[in-house]
C-alpha cells in the first residue's frame, strides 16, 4: 500500500466572513491536507507540532480517517500556533488580525521511520528550513515531492532557502499572485516556465474561483473551479486541493501528467466541498456519495465534443 507523508501546520484558527464568525477552530495546512487525502483511503501520516492545549478530540476525529498523527508533537506548557483573520465582502482578499507562532516558532520535525520511505510527500505551507529538513529525512527520494508555500517565505529574509526547497521538488502548487511574485513575469505561462527552470517538473498555478493550471514543459491543462451558489470560507481550501491532487496520485501510483490532469479534477471537487462551511467542518464529514455526485457535476461542466469546420 502507497504511504503518503504530510508536513504543515496544525493550528487554531478564528475566521470571520460576511457570514458569520468562529472561536477558537482546527486549523493550519496539515488537517485540511490530510482530511481532503483521506478521502481516498490511503494511510497518511501528519510530520507537525502543537502545544497541550490542544484538544485530544482533534487528534481523534484525525485518527478515525486513518491519518497517522503519532510524529505530531505535543509541546508541554506551549501554546498551538494561532492565525486569525477577517475575510472581504468578495472572500478574495482578507485582512490578518492575529499570528501567534508559539511551538510553531522551534518546531524541528522528526519523520516517523515507517514513513521514511513514503512513495509521496506534501510539503505544506511552512519555514522553507523546516519543509528541507523532511526531504533530508527520507531515506529514498520520494516518487513524488509536492511543495505548497506562500508570498510570506518569497521575502528576500527567505527566499534563498525557499529556492533550495523548490530544486529538490518535482511539483511547486502556489497560487496566480504568488507564481508572478516569485517569477517575476505577469503572464502565468512565463512565470511556469520561470518556476520550472528553479527545479519542479510540474507548475501548478492556483486561480481560486477561477480554476487551476498545470504545466509541464510544453503542455499546459486547464481546469475550472465549479461554480457554487453559496461560498462560506475560503480558508483552507488551497491546502484542500493540495490533498485532493497527493491523495489521487497516491491511490494510483500514477504521477504522469495525463494522471495529474485527473488529479486536478478531483483536487477542484474536493476543494468545492471545504468552502461551504467554516474551517475543517465540511471536510470531516464528507461521504464518498456527495465525492462522486459532485464529480459527475465536473464531467458534465468540462465535457464537450467540438465541431471543426
Amino acid at each position: 500500500m502507497r504511504k503518503l507523508l504530510i508536513v504543515g501546520s496544525v493550528a487554531f484558527d478564528a475566521i470571520e466572513t460576511p457570514f458569520g464568525k468562529t472561536d477558537k477552530i482546527l486549523g493550519g495546512a496539515a488537517p485540511y491536507i490530510a482530511l481532503s487525502a483521506s478521502s481516498f483511503n490511503i494511510p497518511s501520516a501528519v510530520v507537525s507540532v502543537v502545544g497541550d492545549d490542544f484538544p485530544k478530540d482533534y487528534l481523534e476525529m484525525l485518527k478515525k480517517k486513518d491519518i497517522d498523527t503519532s510524529a505530531i508533537e505535543i509541546v508541554q506548557g506551549g501554546k498551538t500556533f494561532f492565525w486569525s483573520g477577517k475575510y472581504h465582502n468578495d472572500l478574495n482578499s482578507r485582512d490578518t488580525l492575529d499570528t501567534q507562532l508559539n511551538v510553531l516558532a522551534d518546531f524541528s520535525p522528526v519523520v516517523p521511520d515507517n514513513y521514511k520511505d513514503a512513495e509521496i510527500v506534501v510539503l505544506g505551507n511552512l519555514n522553507p528550513l523546516v519543509q528541507l529538513s523532511v526531504l533530508e529525512q527520507m531515506v529514498s527520494k520520494p516518487k513524488l515531492a509536492i511543495l505548497d508555500t506562500m508570498n510570506f517565505w518569497m521575502e528576500d529574509a527567505f527566499l534563498a532557502d525557499l529556492k533550495r526547497v523548490i530544486a529538490k521538488v518535482d511539483v511547486i502548487t502556489i497560487n496566480d499572485e504568488e507564481a508572478r511574485q516569485l517569477s517575476g513575469e505577469y503572464s502565468l505561462v512565463k512565470a511556469a516556465r520561470v518556476i520550472s527552470k528553479m527545479g519542479p517538473k510540474y507548475v501548478v498555478i492556483k486561480k481560486g474561483e477561477h480554476g487551476a493550471l498545470l504545466f509541464h514543459e510544453e503542455e499546459i491543462f486547464f481546469a475550472p473551479a465549479l461554480p457554487l451558489e453559496e461560498v462560506f470560507d475560503p480558508t483552507g481550501a488551497g491546502d484542500t486541493f493540495a490533498g485532493g491532487f497527493a491523495g489521487y496520485l497516491a491511490k494510483t501510483g500514477n504521477v504522469s501528467f495525463e494522471s495529474m490532469k485527473n488529479a486536478i479534477i478531483h483536487a477542484s471537487n474536493l476543494a468545492s466541498f471545504c468552502v461551504e462551511k467554516f474551517g475543517t467542518e465540511r471536510m470531516e464529514n464528507l461521504s464518498r456519495e456527495e465525492i462522486q455526485k459532485r464529480l459527475k457535476q465536473f464531467k458534465q461542466l468540462t465535457q464537450f465534443e467540438i465541431e471543426l469546420s
